[in-house]
């Protein structure tokens, strides 16, 4: 037999009081949070390209040019190419199918000029 629920009730759960949101404003308080995450997601993205280019550039002068040197159009490809493949599992695969191609292709020109200079 279940207990009858007292007349007052109420169908909401309680908010935890030791979480105190910055402003009553539920917008503001997305906004902030939108804010804090965009801030620390470009923090970290900027962290491991630094650490990406210095592994695998061959000098300082490259990895700074290739830090510092992106023109508008890469920037605006590079954001097409993340939005493309966050919306939809087909936008992924076409995105991570052109990453292994141009992955494919630097490593076989490599291996070109590998050959070149041995056969030199």
């Amino acid at each position: 037999m279940t207990k009858p629920k007292p007349a007052n009730s109420d169908p909401k759960p309680k908010r935890a009081q030791s979480l105190l949101p910055p402003s009553p404003n539920a917008a503001t308080n997305l906004l902030i949070a939108d804010i804090v995450v965009r801030g620390a997601s470009s923090l970290f993205r900027k962290g491991v390209e630094k650490r990406v280019v210095e592994k695998t550039a061959k000098d300082s002068e490259q990895a700074q040019h290739l830090l510092d040197g992106r023109s508008i159009i890469t920037t605006l490809a590079l954001y097409g190419a993340s939005k493309m493949a966050t919306k939809s599992p087909v936008g992924l695969g076409l995105v991570a199918g052109g990453l292994v191609l141009k992955t494919l292709y630097d490593r076989g020109k490599d291996r070109q000029q590998r050959r070149r200079k041995q056969a030199e």
